[in-house]
């Protein structure tokens, strides 16, 4: 475990789950060089009491803002377990004000799920908390502490320097959902940032977002957009805006790791207990709880990672500090989407060497699980050498696992039945169609799309797409593993093959005109279009088409804030 008190036992990991990973040229570093501990970490966070401490004296640095009030509104009913249970892993917060508030989107359907009144928020009140410029009662904003591997590099204290976690509620199917703001000011993490949300980037996690739930991809979602009348400073001005971000929780990896490096055992139990009750309660009588978590967790992102694959998603930054112990998806600065098939995508402007990749996805997942395995193994047993063997048993099952879940997605991508026993073939008939796509660097959502179009019996898109002597080979062995094509048959093929996704060149239209123009339809006609992304329609068929390859060939994401 990277700088804890289990030191011995990252060598052992090391040579497993660092080996065959690319790393960014920036740090210098060879697959080599990855097999080495790394440095000791200095522990600059010794004791829970620190963080409050730490709190205090940023307080008396951060000159020249004012911080909201508590208001008398009941539009939330608040139950936070977090600050509750696990004092001295948190900063207790406020967040700063902003001169003008205004209310830009508000998510009236996820609204309605969580139970609240979306014209309660959409009202004076309601924009002002959303803006952070009251604090509803029952709130206990804190800033989470966390650290995290950055491109394989550890990152001791992370945090959350420009978010706060609002709080806890329960929504209408009994699911306990954090509310928190991203853009809300500087906070004790902020690392010499301002703590600040461009409209830009808030606008683009609320899109991805709602794509993804419409996609059926677990996530994180966005409540409200508020802009603030701020103006940001970036590469160039920006306006500034506060993003509400709802999630199963907001517990990562790198929540362990940070309490695993500074305070050790003791502190990462309190928080691995807490991580059992609110996300696999099942867990809590089991004869070895830690080990059962850590397989948890491995398969809910043996099952998301699978997911991404299944629509082309390309996260961008999988750091620790950006993998969920819930399962969920979060943090949308840098991803984007494949079209053009190739399984060495990158988008993301400092993924230099693409550790990110598309095709990467799993394996970077499997190393963050490595990860977090460090931070729980005084935990799973006493003796060193039985609980590395036995996190590395889980973590050696899971290419296997993810390949089942990999498996499953593209059956029903390909509209084939999962009672066979032949895996194999139906891998091989996979894997040759992908390379079919990749050769002829065809677009990845089309083309799924078409095959299902030719299991109804519409020949138009496959016959513009595929090459016609190397894809009628495939199709034979294709329509020669198909059953009968009933309706319930086709309506899952359909279910699984999305007709819209958001597009990259999509986006960054919708956004430019909502950042530089002030005009938000073309962001709204976008989200209209992608949170129905499985109903084709006439009207919408432009933004089924993939950029040109002109455009994809040069486009970059950033981590835009």
């Amino acid at each position: 475990m990277a700088g804890s008190r289990h030191a011995p036992c990252w060598p052992a990991f090391s040579e497993r789950f660092f080996a065959g990973f690319t790393t960014n040229p920036v740090h210098q570093r060879c697959p080599a060089e990855g097999l080495a501990s790394p440095p000791p970490i200095k522990a600059t966070i010794s004791r829970p009491r620190c963080l409050s401490h730490l709190a205090n004296e940023l307080r008396k640095q951060i000159l020249g803002i004012v911080t909201a009030a508590e208001t008398g509104s009941a539009i939330f009913t608040f139950d936070n377990t977090y600050a509750r249970e696990l004092e001295g892993y948190y900063v207790p917060w406020t967040p700063a004000t902003v001169p003008e508030p205004q209310l830009v989107k508000v998510n009236a359907g996820l609204a309605r799920e969580l139970g609240l009144d979306a014209g309660a928020l959409a009202a004076a009140e309601g924009i002002n908390i959303l803006a952070g410029n009251s604090v509803p009662v029952g709130a206990t904003p804190i800033a989470q502490a966390y650290a995290g591997h950055q491109f394989g590099q550890f990152s001791p204290q992370l945090g959350d320097g420009r978010a706060l976690l609002l709080g806890e509620i329960i929504d209408r199917h009994g699911q306990r959902r954090d509310i928190a703001f991203k853009g809300s000011g500087p906070t004790p993490f902020s690392r010499r940032g301002d703590g600040k949300c461009t409209l830009g980037a808030a606008l683009r996690e609320y899109l991805i977002g709602e794509a993804m739930a419409a996609l059926g991809i677990p996530t994180t979602r966005s409540l409200a957009v508020v802009s603030t009348g701020e103006t940001i400073r970036r590469d160039r001005p920006l306006p500034g805006a506060v993003l509400t971000r709802v999630a199963a929780s907001h517990l990562r990896v790198g929540t362990f790791e940070f309490f695993a490096a500074h305070q050790g055992p003791e502190a990462v139990r309190k928080l691995a207990d807490y991580a059992i009750r609110r996300h696999y309660p099942e867990l809590a009588e089991a004869d070895r709880p830690y080990l059962e978590l850590l397989k948890a967790v491995a398969d809910r992102q043996a099952e998301l990672v699978a997911r991404w694959l299944g629509v082309g998603f390309i996260h961008g930054v999988m750091n620790t500090d950006n993998m969920t112990i819930s399962g969920e998806t979060i943090d949308y600065g840098p991803c984007a989407f494949i079209e053009a098939y190739h399984p060495r995508t990158v988008f993301s402007s400092i993924d230099a060497s693409g550790r990110y990749a598309y095709g990467q996805q799993a394996a970077i997942a499997r190393w963050n699980l490595a990860r977090l395995a460090e931070s729980l193994l005084p935990l799973i047993d006493a003796d060193t050498e039985r609980a590395v063997a036995a996190a590395t048993e889980v973590l050696d099952a899971f290419p296997e696992q993810h390949g089942a879940c990999w498996l499953s997605v593209m059956r029903a991508k390909l509209g084939l039945s999962a009672d066979t026993v032949d895996a194999a073939g139906d891998r091989a008939l996979t894997d040759d169609f992908l390379t079919l796509l990749q050769h002829g660097r065809i677009d990845f959502t089309q083309a799924f799309r078409a095959l299902y179009d030719l299991a109804r019996g519409n020949t138009e898109a496959s016959s513009r797409l595929f090459p016609p002597a190397e894809f009628a080979a495939w199709r034979q062995r294709w329509q020669t593993r198909q059953p009968e094509r009933s309706e319930t048959a086709l309506a899952a093929m359909r279910g699984a093959n999305p007709c819209y996704i958001p597009r990259n060149h999509r986006v960054e239209a919708a956004l430019d005109a909502a950042v530089d123009g002030g005009d938000l339809q073309p962001f709204e006609r976008l989200l209209a279009v992608v949170e129905q992304p499985f109903d084709e329609r006439a009207a919408d068929a432009e933004f089924a088409e993939p950029a040109p390859p002109e455009v994809t060939a040069c486009y970059q994401t950033f981590c835009g804030t």
